[in-house]
């Protein structure tokens, strides 16, 4: 049996440790339930493991990455193109304020494309795990969505270290980001399982999306302000694309102190909520022939 499934049957024979017992007499999930979470952190482990195995800095990688983008960004808009920012509770006339401005744009975003481009292929890469009977199919577009995820909470401690050190304190409103990622994972999930499923049938479907998420990039107010927005396209930026409001939220919270882009929350959580509901169950729907297909 491979190492993958160990997890699993550890679960089902009750062989697990007492934190984990306690917990599931909190929370009421059947044992198959926290067999399948358990079973997704491994997966989870491993692929970003995956990543950089072999490597001297290993782990490191994502911190130095995210670090490295920062860096680039605040120097080209800040330092060379000396582009100003002028935005509530950051200090005036700084040429800092861009570039972090940016960066906090640019996390959930690029969360989002990695981790729905790593779903769209999950299926088809994985054949010797969908013919297994046993195995939870459900799991495999969620593991490039968390790890993607997991990646990009490194450029939030940088960006929430950068905003400290220039702000000189570090704002109460951070405990409110969990807020943010209710509408940031229910979008990018449901999105992930829908072009897996798709992929199996339709393999140009990670070729098309490429090109969408293209389009999808500069038509939301992330190298830009939402001020810049032509009249007569804000209602389609800011009431259907729901990752206009989780960048403004992650700028509310990290820049400004607090969120003042509540509504815009609501509508993107709703629209979120509906994306990963037709998403799953497309998925759960085309699951059954997924082995017969591959």
């Amino acid at each position: 049996m491979t190492n993958v499934l160990r997890p699993l049957v550890s679960f089902l024979k009750g062989t697990t440790r007492p934190w984990i017992r306690r917990l599931k007499r909190l929370i009421p999930l059947s044992n198959s339930q926290w067999a399948n979470l358990s079973l997704l952190k491994t997966l989870v482990q491993r692929d970003m493991e995956a990543k950089y195995k072999g490597s001297i800095l290993g782990n490191l990688w994502p911190l130095l990455n995210q670090l490295s983008q920062l860096l680039i960004y605040t120097y080209i808009f800040s330092i060379v193109l000396k582009v100003k920012l002028s935005l509530r509770g950051m200090p005036e006339e700084n040429t800092l304020v861009f570039g972090l401005w940016l960066f906090a744009g640019l996390i959930p975003w690029l969360a989002f494309s990695t981790g729905v481009m790593g779903a769209a292929g999950t299926v088809v890469s994985q054949t010797n795990l969908v013919k297994k009977v046993v195995f939870p199919l459900t799991l495999l577009p969620l593991v490039p969505t968390i790890s993607a995820f997991m990646d990009s909470t490194f450029g939030i401690v940088l960006l929430i270290t950068f905003v400290a050190f220039l702000k000189g304190t570090i704002s109460a409103s951070l405990w409110l980001l969990p807020v943010v990622w209710v509408p940031q994972f229910l979008l990018t999930a449901g999105i992930g399982f829908l072009t897996a499923a798709l992929t199996v049938f339709i393999r140009d479907t990670p070729q098309t999306l490429g090109v969408v998420l293209n389009l999808w990039f500069y038509a939301t107010p992330i190298i830009y302000p939402a001020s810049m927005v032509p009249p007569g396209f804000e209602w389609w930026v800011f009431w259907v694309n729901p990752l206009t409001a989780i960048s403004e939220l992650y700028r509310d919270i990290i820049l400004v102190g607090e969120i003042t882009h509540w509504t815009e929350w609501g509508i993107a959580t709703g629209i979120s909520a509906a994306i990963f509901l037709i998403g799953y169950g497309c998925y759960q729907k085309l699951r059954p022939a997924f082995a017969d297909v591959l």
